[in-house]
């Protein structure tokens, strides 16, 4: 295995052709590559709690629903993000590689990526007209934030603790903050 330096600089096309071949999973921020960070077992347990959720609640549904390894165009040629979860609800979003029409995008916070995920990635998030929600959940501790985009297009925040539950218009469900934190062990 070869070592590759944190940041590489690629167009996009060179990106979109060579990133699917690596074994590590690699974001493009404007001729970039930049090498996703590895996460915590905690949270892999809540991205996976969270997709198996919402697959089950979605399969008689024209919604799909990914986890981790598939990315999102963001701004094509420009940027390519990796969501914790995303869904698409879009009958034409049907690219193998990538979602370009999400409906709903969760990130799992972690201290590496958490100023980012509010940051950077939800100003361009923010972008797609087909967002309804974007979720952002703790690892640390119980806590869940949806940013919801409201009918006058502006973005209304609301907070979720564990001993509640969460509705995403976005899929029209119910969640239980208790079930996202299934097995998620707090130090």
């Amino acid at each position: 295995m070869v070592a590759l330096p944190d940041r590489l600089s690629m167009s996009a096309e060179e990106y979109l052709a060579w990133e699917p071949t690596q074994e590590e999973r690699y974001e493009y921020w404007d001729g970039e590559v930049v090498a996703m960070s590895g996460s915590t077992r905690n949270h892999n347990r809540i991205s996976g709690n969270f997709f198996r959720i919402l697959d089950d609640a979605l399969v008689d549904r024209p919604c799909e629903v990914y986890i981790a390894d598939v990315k999102v165009q963001v701004e094509p040629g420009q940027k390519y993000f990796y969501p914790d979860v995303v869904v698409t609800c879009d009958e034409h979003d049907n690219d193998p590689q990538l979602v370009q029409f999400p409906s709903l995008i969760i990130e799992v916070l972690s201290p590496s990526t958490e100023a980012a995920d509010r940051g950077i990635k939800f100003a361009k998030y923010r972008q797609f007209s087909t967002l309804q929600e974007y979720v952002l959940v703790q690892v640390e501790q119980p806590g869940v934030e949806i940013f919801r985009r409201n009918q006058k297009g502006q973005w209304v925040l609301s907070e979720y603790g564990l001993g509640d539950s969460l509705q995403l218009e976005s899929v029209n469900l119910e969640i239980a903050i208790a079930d996202l934190y299934r097995q998620v062990q707090f130090s």
